[in-house]
């Protein structure tokens, strides 16, 4: 049995051999990096924002931050699964923006039953996604584009391409963003607790590992047992999930919905995943990382308004955050020609 360097156990027989261990001893210096430079990164943007505007450290400040965290680490958390296997998906944030529009459409006649078979509903969606990315050998980046486009004409064609106002219902998800406990939404604990419960299932669960036994090697995870495609389709049905579950809290907190309501949340949710210290190459992370990458990132989206940056400059920020994310997190050795 070989240790895991993430939220881990141990590795099936047959697992490659490169696999690092989980103590940090020996470590070099680009690992210590990933495992020490997200922390740090967001322990130095909370003091400048904070020495800029004091007021930031303050409850209200802090409940306004974690609310708008919550999507982006949502989305991040259901991108990590497929990113642990080595693969992409860039249709969460169109599948969140449909969730928001399937919910609206059916809570006021379902209540909180809505909220369940949305969940239900987008788990086969991502499943189908991950079908396709395995059984037709296509690349999940090309699969995963042609469904961001298709789902987000599926959310125009639905929604009439309009704003839809959450009435009838409501009461069933205005207790996520409404409620709070120390101040925070319960949307937050709630999220909190959902990593958390991942990290546990990750480091104590026999096969918690899975993810990124078959993202460090897909052909020896296939030649000791592992199921392989079965995992990689997983991955993706969890990402419809967590997509599905940003869109209620997203229609939570705007009592409505809309067709693009969060398009613009692919790239932050990329960054929070990549930042965070997450591979893109597959087999390294875990959801503390992800936590940590969506708080950075959202800091940055506050910070920067606070500083009076215009947001339209805020891509640029995510776009330079996610290039030198991947410098530093890629691993070449799985890569014999870089294109």
């Amino acid at each position: 049995m070989i240790p895991v360097a993430t939220s881990t156990s141990t590795v099936p027989t047959g697992t490659p051999s490169h696999v690092p261990s989980h103590s940090t001893t020996g470590l070099g210096i680009k690992d210590k990096i990933r495992l020490a430079g997200p922390p740090a990164v967001l322990v130095v943007l909370i003091a400048l924002v904070a020495v800029t505007e004091p007021n930031f450290l303050s409850v209200n400040a802090l409940s306004v931050v974690s609310a708008q965290a919550v999507p982006i680490l949502l989305l991040g958390l259901g991108q990590m699964f497929v990113i642990l296997t080595g693969g992409i998906d860039l249709s969460v944030a169109a599948l969140a923006s449909l969730a928001t529009v399937v919910l609206a459409s059916t809570i006021g006649a379902f209540g909180p039953a809505a909220m369940l078979t949305t969940l239900v509903a987008f788990a086969a969606i991502g499943a189908v996604t991950g079908a396709l990315v395995v059984f037709g050998q296509v690349p999940s980046f090309v699969v995963s584009l042609g469904a961001l486009g298709f789902w987000g004409a599926v959310a125009m064609a639905v929604s009439g391409s309009t704003t839809i106002y959450i009435s009838a219902g409501y009461d069933s998800i205005f207790w996520l963003s409404s409620w709070t406990i120390l101040g925070l939404p319960l949307a937050v604990w709630i999220t909190v607790a959902i990593v958390a419960a991942i990290f546990l299932i990750m480091r104590f669960s026999s096969r918690g590992n899975i993810f990124h036994v078959v993202g460090f090697g897909e052909k020896a995870a296939l030649m000791s047992g592992v199921r392989t495609r079965f995992v990689r389709i997983a991955a993706f049905s969890l990402s419809g999930v967590f997509a599905a579950l940003a869109g209620i809290v997203l229609s939570s907190q705007q009592q409505s919905a809309a067709p693009q309501l969060a398009d613009s949340l692919l790239l932050p949710a990329i960054a929070a995943v990549l930042v965070g210290g997450c591979a893109i190459t597959g087999g390294i992370g875990g959801a503390w990382r992800v936590l940590v990458g969506a708080l950075i990132v959202t800091v940055l989206r506050v910070g920067g308004s606070v500083a009076g940056i215009d947001p339209s400059y805020q891509q640029i920020v995510y776009g330079a955050v996610v290039v030198v994310a991947v410098v530093l997190t890629l691993d070449r050795s799985k890569l014999s020609i870089i294109k």
